[in-house]
């Protein structure tokens, strides 16, 4: 137990009347007083213990309502890492203690939020602070198994008497009877019917109930009912059944909940699957950022059914291969979850502060709390010294001469030197090196750049600010510093060697140490190799082209290649049939084999390709620049450039510029343009070529009517701009789709470039326009005809009620169907209210009799058009209804 804890838990068993000083507890635990004196204070600004003014100050445990005092409860330890739930846990706590046995509440959320979770911390809470005893029951009963029959549920939660009817042999508890003395959750209680609310009422309010075929026995139980529903509680619950919950907890979605928890959870899931394996899981950083950035639309529920199959894939690969660590990396992620490579770039600043920018995986422990962290391995902060003294070691046991021995230093040498450069390039120079030590380093090369009349490069004053850091700790710690060829280097280096000498005395006088004169040796060094560092080799940029469609990149690069008499440029073609994840993993491979230190250029037309680019600079860590909307000049320039050495920069910039074509300017109209209700959103990233070229596939092969529906191309180059364009559409007209690979506003709906050029879902979105069509049309004609109310405010609540039905019955209407049950709803409501009579039904009694579940739910849906329109809706007009959805997909 950590010394906080077990200082808390002294204080929670001694009781909140049990006053103690820092001084005696400390003497009582055995621990230093300042310490305690610290947790104590920790402890009080917590709000975890009190404490009184005073010589010496007291502390005592904190005392809940009534006699309770508690310790850290199971929902105190979820608000730690979950900060949007404080205010929710809050209210739950207040549920629990409410006198006398607590308050009814009630958990929305959309699908997956954790509601029956967060219902069983509630209960956990009650047994934690001692509300409930320790075997309390927490019963759960979902509505839905019970919802088209009324008196079974009934049976259900009250329970039966022998021979209240056929069948029932003896007499059997209720779950409100097993729930005495705790917590009754009911789930998805908007699917409770209207008979099962009242039914409750009496419950809720005295606490008595009778089983079924009882009529003189009164039972009573003490049960705190918790609820939980997806949907609207006003349009889905009797009020008077509302009026009785008076605690309502709205879950936050995952969404938000917002990238810094998500991450918590993320890891939590990984945690509980690698308790449940009992080993190690490694995570690498990218499948870590790829599932906090992708979609997740049912939330932690769908998020920790991914994680699982992602494990039961790298468990599978890690039994079959027999591996001894059980890895996740990209590869082992649904095709979904990797979608959310393509999002990191919009959220990088958030992620670099939630998970760093120098990791390279995460290791969750079967049994630890919390994760270790992996870095790159080869820290930074590795010591020359070490190295080059086992250098020497190995090759003087293989009995190498010292003409050799020293050569063989030098190249290791400057080895180092490049690998610093690299290492400390990734990270800040600031966290690995003292700043005083930088200081130093800067006054050096001043003084060493003027007396040797030459420039140091980067890379080397990088390498020699380790150096000297180094060489501190290395004197602190008392170790030796040798140099075996000082003499060789002072005779063949005297320049250097001299201006060495002058700098190890700076630094003695700097660190306050005495350094010997084999460090002087190895300064040399520094100023010699730089030499070699700058006479190297320049790299060459990589240039690899990846189109849709077969055969267009091999096209364009085999013309290139043919012109420039190369086999410098490289093809990867993307039939529109092959799943876009499976050509990056080629893109990776191919950029391995002709990508290097100077970069990759990689030239694509549309879609999700565009943020190809990112994925491949974080997997391989070379620099990469992506060309949209690629054409053969584009290919040719770009080869050539690079054949020539340019570097990326300047190949990009060159390459890019082909594209700027003046546009003539288009006249303006004289006469305002008349903008459509409804639009489809084409977004690219590749600029507005892009989505025009989606524009115009999207009006030819859809049918609409133009004075309704637009197509409006978006480029997302500037995506707070294109964000902003899209409030904007949103504030004006009505959004249908976005067709997008990016997602720019979580409340529209979206489909992906590639569904479209496939055609996967181009007859979801005629489905859509057509019935919006008609809805806009049907606006028109109603608000010419209806003489009682508004048409179009009518319409618009006949929607979303007739939208209600079809999702409690499960059953969607036809378009026709539904275009009638709208038109028929809202004239129905314009007579009722100008006071005409209902017309007669037909044999209503018989076909009530039939449908009278149908009945009952259609009734309890039509209530919020009464309220809201003051008329009385009969059972012959709710009839005529109910034939919308029993002659569905038959009726004209």
């Amino acid at each position: 137990m950590k010394r906080l804890d077990l200082i808390f838990q002294t204080l929670v068993d001694a009781g909140p009347d049990k006053k103690v000083s820092a001084s005696d507890l400390a003497e009582r635990l055995g621990l230093s007083r300042a310490n305690v004196s610290s947790d104590l204070n920790r402890l009080w600004k917590e709000g975890r213990i009190e404490k009184e003014e005073g010589r010496p100050t007291l502390f005592f445990a904190k005392q809940g309502n009534g006699s309770l005092y508690f310790a850290e409860t199971s929902l105190d330890r979820l608000a730690k890492t979950n900060k949007s739930l404080i205010t929710r846990i809050e209210q739950a706590k207040a549920a629990v203690l409410y006198p006398p046995r607590g308050m009814h509440c009630l958990i929305l959320g959309e699908t997956g939020v954790g509601k029956s979770w967060f219902a069983g911390m509630i209960h956990e809470f009650a047994v934690d602070i001692g509300r409930l005893e320790k075997q309390a029951p927490f019963v759960i009963f979902n509505c839905a198994d019970y919802a088209n029959n009324p008196q079974l549920l009934i049976s259900q939660l009250f329970g039966v008497k022998k021979g209240a009817y056929t069948g029932a042999e003896m007499d059997r508890k209720g779950l409100v009877e097993k729930a005495d003395g705790g917590i009754l959750f009911l789930d998805e209680v908007h699917r409770l019917p209207a008979e099962g609310q009242e039914i409750f009422f009496t419950f809720m309010d005295k606490g008595i109930f009778r089983r079924v075929g009882e009529t003189e026995v009164e039972r009573t139980a003490h049960v705190q009912i918790v609820m939980a529903t997806t949907e609207n509680p006003e349009s889905s619950l009797l009020k008077t059944f509302m009026r009785r919950i008076p605690m309502v907890i709205k879950l936050p979605s995952l969404v938000e909940r917002g990238l810094e928890e998500r991450f918590c959870i993320t890891m939590e899931i990984f945690q509980e699957e690698a308790f449940r394996l009992g080993r190690e899981i490694q995570i690498s950083a990218n499948a870590v950022q790829a599932f906090l950035c992708y979609h997740c639309p049912n939330n932690i529920g769908q998020l920790k059914t991914d994680i699982q199959l992602t494990c039961a894939s790298a468990y599978a690969e890690f039994i079959s291969l027999k591996k001894n660590q059980l890895q996740v990396s990209v590869q082992d992620l649904p095709h979904h979850v990797k979608q959310g490579l393509l999002l990191v770039k919009d959220y990088k600043q958030e992620l670099d502060e939630i998970i760093g920018t120098e990791h390279n995986c995460f290791v969750v422990q079967p049994s630890k709390e919390g994760i270790w962290v992996g870095r790159e391995t080869g820290d930074a902060t590795d010591s020359v010294y070490e190295k080059i003294e086992q250098k020497i070691y190995e090759l003087q046991n293989l009995g190498v001469s010292e003409e050799e021995l020293e050569f063989d230093i030098e190249n290791y040498f400057t080895t180092f030197i490049k690998g610093v450069h690299q290492r400390v390039n990734k990270g800040d120079m600031a966290r690995i090196i003292d700043p005083f030590i930088i200081h130093l380093v800067e006054e050096i090369v001043r003084f060493a750049e003027a007396k040797l009349e030459k420039i140091l490069s980067q890379k080397v004053i990088f390498g020699l600010a380790l150096h000297i850091q180094t060489s501190k700790e290395r004197l602190a710690q008392g170790k030796q510093i040798v140099n075996p060829q000082i003499n060789h280097v002072r005779i063949k280096y005297k320049k250097e060697f001299a201006v060495a000498l002058e700098c190890v005395r700076m630094i003695e006088e700097a660190i306050l140490m005495d350094l010997p004169i084999g460090e002087a040796g190895y300064l040399t060094m520094f100023f010699v190799l730089d030499d070699v560092s700058m006479e190297e080799e320049r790299e060459t940029i990589g240039v690899l082209v990846i189109t849709h469609g077969s055969g267009g990149a091999t096209a364009m690069v085999d013309v290139t290649n043919r012109l420039l008499v190369t086999q410098y440029a490289r093809a990867i073609d993307l039939p529109l049939e092959e799943d876009s994840m499976s050509v990056l993993e080629k893109a990776l491979k191919v950029a391995r084999e002709i990508g290097s230190k100077a970069g990759l250029l990689l030239l694509v037309d549309m879609g999700s390709l565009l943020g190809f680019g990112e994925i491949i600079e974080r997997e391989i860590g070379i620099p990469v620049k992506v060309i949209p909307m690629v054409s053969t000049p584009h290919v040719i320039e770009a080869t050539r450039k690079a054949m020539l050495g340019h570097s990326l920069e300047d190949v990009y910039r060159d390459v890019l510029g082909i594209s700027l074509y003046q546009r003539e300017e288009q006249p303006k109209e004289q006469v305002q343009k008349h903008v459509p209700a409804l639009t489809i959103v084409a977004a690219c990233l590749s600029g507005e070529g892009s989505a025009l070229f989606l524009k115009k596939l999207l009006e030819s092969r859809l049918r609409y009517d133009d004075n309704l529906l637009e197509f409006v191309p978006l480029q997302l180059i500037d995506k707070a701009q294109a964000r902003s364009q899209l409030r904007k559409i949103k504030e004006e007209r009505k959004i249908l789709f976005v067709v997008s690979n990016y997602i720019l506003d979580r409340e529209l709906r979206h489909h992906s470039m590639d569904d479209v050029l496939n055609g996967e879902v181009m007859a979801d979105i005629q489905q859509v326009i057509d019935l919006e069509e008609a809805y806009l049309k049907m606006q028109e004609s109603l608000g010419e005809h209806l003489q009682m109310v508004e048409g179009q405010d009518v319409l618009a609540d006949v929607r979303m009620c007739v939208g209600r039905m079809e999702e409690r019955l499960n059953n969607s209407l036809v378009f026709d169907t539904r275009i009638g049950a709208y038109l028929h709803i809202c004239c129905l409501v314009d007579r009722l209210k100008a006071g005409a009579q209902s017309v007669a039904y037909i044999q209503k009694e018989s076909f009530l009799l039939e449908n009278r579940k149908l009945y009952s739910l259609i009734r309890h849906e039509l209530l919020p058009l009464e309220d809201k329109y003051e008329v009385a809706i009969s059972e012959d007009d709710v009839c005529f209804i109910m034939n919308f959805f029993i002659h569905n997909k038959t009726l004209a």
